[in-house]
């Protein structure tokens, strides 16, 4: 299975603007993840989160969580984003940090229908920041082959 590192390299390595916005897996486990990433490369004019930095942050840590699963549950698939939207709450005006939580019965429902359909999706909210300051709403789908 792949641990925190290894995911966060692989990522790095795979989708060059989470390098640029230093993308970092702080917490992995299967029920749950915490990326963070610093605040000065993810700026905007008005000095607090760029919007695009961090909903791109959301939907990788999402992304990330699914992938994780995925491993640890050994089953395979190409896996997208099928859906993602955002609401931004209020500014973000230190580094950026993303949790997001998956039960065991969502992973359970993911997995069976991966396994038994060739297709599973999965819904997860990726709050930012306290209180959230963003919430993302996004479904991963994989598909088998």
């Amino acid at each position: 299975m792949t641990d925190a590192a290894e995911l966060q390299q692989l990522i790095r390595g795979s989708i060059p603007l989470s390098e640029a916005m230093q993308f970092n897996i702080d917490r992995l486990s299967l029920d749950a993840i915490e990326v963070s990433a610093p605040l000065s490369p993810n700026i905007n004019i008005h000095g607090t989160g760029f919007a695009g930095s961090i909903y791109s942050l959301a939907v990788l840590t999402g992304w990330a969580l699914c992938t994780h699963i995925m491993e640890a549950l050994e089953i395979g698939g190409q896996l997208v984003v099928a859906r993602a939207e955002i609401s931004y709450r209020r500014p973000v005006t230190a580094d950026l940090i993303c949790r997001c939580r998956c039960n065991e019965e969502q992973r359970r429902v993911f997995a069976q229908g991966l396994r038994q359909h060739g297709k599973g999706s999965l819904l997860l909210d990726v709050e930012v920041g306290d209180e959230p300051a963003a919430l993302l709403r996004a479904t991963y789908c994989a598909i088998d082959g």
